[in-house]
């Protein structure tokens, strides 16, 4: 099978159930903002030297491209994809996840800035990424429906990807950067 098709040539993409719609749409936008997410994971992945936090990564990867699929499809039509949907079950493993994770952690003090280690930086760029696609999401369900259960899970794996971040600086010793404000730098 060829990788082009050429059905995209004219600015319109197929979704699952046989509509065509505008590559500009929300449905593709939201659903694309997904996949970024994922492939930001990916890069992730592809740095974390911690098992669990890969583990964990690999499996919300997987969720994603459910969740993705779900998005691409009509509307219109009850159709069923053969795949499992997010649900409560999996936001409440995304809870479970920061809640163990945030027991190593110290309690924040003051907001932080993005960075710390090579992989905690990639988790904050998934975190806003993550944002994105749940905005585009809440976006979507203002004109089309949308199951609340994609919109919360989304929501819980922004923090999640947050406290991840947190927890890859601890567990490389490295400190978290705090915020401290224009008006706290210290002038030359």
């Amino acid at each position: 099978m060829k990788i082009y098709t050429k059905t995209g040539d004219s600015g319109e993409t197929g979704l699952f159930g046989g509509a065509r719609v505008s590559k500009a749409s929300q449905r593709v936008g939201a659903y694309g903002d997904v996949d970024e997410l994922n492939s930001v994971l990916g890069v992730v992945c592809a740095h974390a030297t911690d098992t669990d936090l890969a583990g964990h990564l690999h499996q919300i990867q997987a969720e994603l491209f459910d969740l993705g699929a779900e998005l691409a499809r009509n509307p219109a039509k009850d159709l069923d994809l053969g795949i499992p949907l997010v649900s409560d079950t999996e936001v409440k493993r995304l809870e479970d996840i920061i809640d163990a994770m945030e027991r190593d952690l110290e309690p924040l003090k003051t907001f932080i800035l993005p960075g710390g280690t090579k992989v905690a930086s990639f988790l904050h760029l998934a975190r806003t990424t993550c944002r994105r696609a749940e905005r585009a999401v809440v976006g979507l369900s203002a004109v089309e429906p949308v199951r609340l259960e994609v919109i919360r899970y989304l929501n819980r794996l922004s923090d999640l990807l947050f406290v991840m971040a947190r927890h890859d600086n601890h567990w490389g010793r490295v400190a978290d950067v705090p915020w401290l404000g224009r008006a706290s730098a210290k002038k030359p």
